[in-house]
């Protein structure tokens, strides 16, 4: 069946009215903006997701299923985790910067979380953790709480950003695969849109 015919029959497809393709990740002034919008309404929880997902690039299904002790060493945030993901079952570790740490260790103190319980638990009673859904439409007040438009953006943001970041400084395309868990360095470059970016790059170098 396709798409006219669903449209015929009612039937709303999901990316209606939505853009679809490589969500572009923030840029610095960007995350700042809204790491100081959270910081001023008081958002602790919310503070705590945003920086861990600009520092971990975790995919929105393993953020939403990290446990207290997945990012905890004893009482203390640890400077570095290691988590198995969910979609390729490797292993990934990433590093949590001092201001993640502080955020982190201040949502759960205020939460009062122990060891064994999800660090995002959903306020929703059937669901043990925050879901990709609500992720997703968490994402989408961040960058909207910056004037930003929520439709070109999405989870995969927070995911691209910090890796972008890095690969823009370092040019080092292995350490970026790590990083973000690929198995294929192929999977990196799309993933990044490096050519893309890099030819831009090289364009505005050379504008006279």
């Amino acid at each position: 069946m396709d798409a006219s015919t669903n449209t015929r029959h009612g039937h709303v497809p999901w990316n209606k009215g939505k853009l679809t393709g490589q969500k572009p990740p923030l840029k610095l002034k960007e995350i700042w903006a809204i790491r100081i919008h959270l910081q001023l309404a008081k958002e602790e929880r919310e503070l705590a997701m945003f920086n861990l997902a600009i520092d971990s690039k975790l995919r929105g299904c393993d953020l939403v299923a990290l446990r207290v002790r997945d990012v905890t060493h004893g009482n203390q945030v640890a400077p570095r985790a290691m988590v198995m993901q969910h979609k390729t079952q490797r292993p990934v570790q990433f590093e949590m910067t001092e201001p993640t740490r502080d955020a982190v260790a201040a949502w759960i103190a205020k939460a009062q979380l122990k060891p064994d319980q999800y660090l995002f638990p959903s306020r929703i009673h059937e669901s043990p953790h925050l879901s990709t859904r609500q992720y997703a439409r968490i994402v989408d007040r961040w960058v909207a709480s910056i004037g930003l438009d929520p439709t070109a953006y999405g989870t995969h943001t927070m995911r691209r950003t910090k890796a972008t970041l890095i690969y823009r400084r370092t040019k080092n395309l292995r350490a970026v695969q790590l990083l973000l868990g690929h198995t294929k360095l192929e999977s990196t470059v799309r993933y990044l849109g490096i050519e893309v970016d890099d030819a831009l790059e090289i364009a505005e170098q050379t504008e006279v």
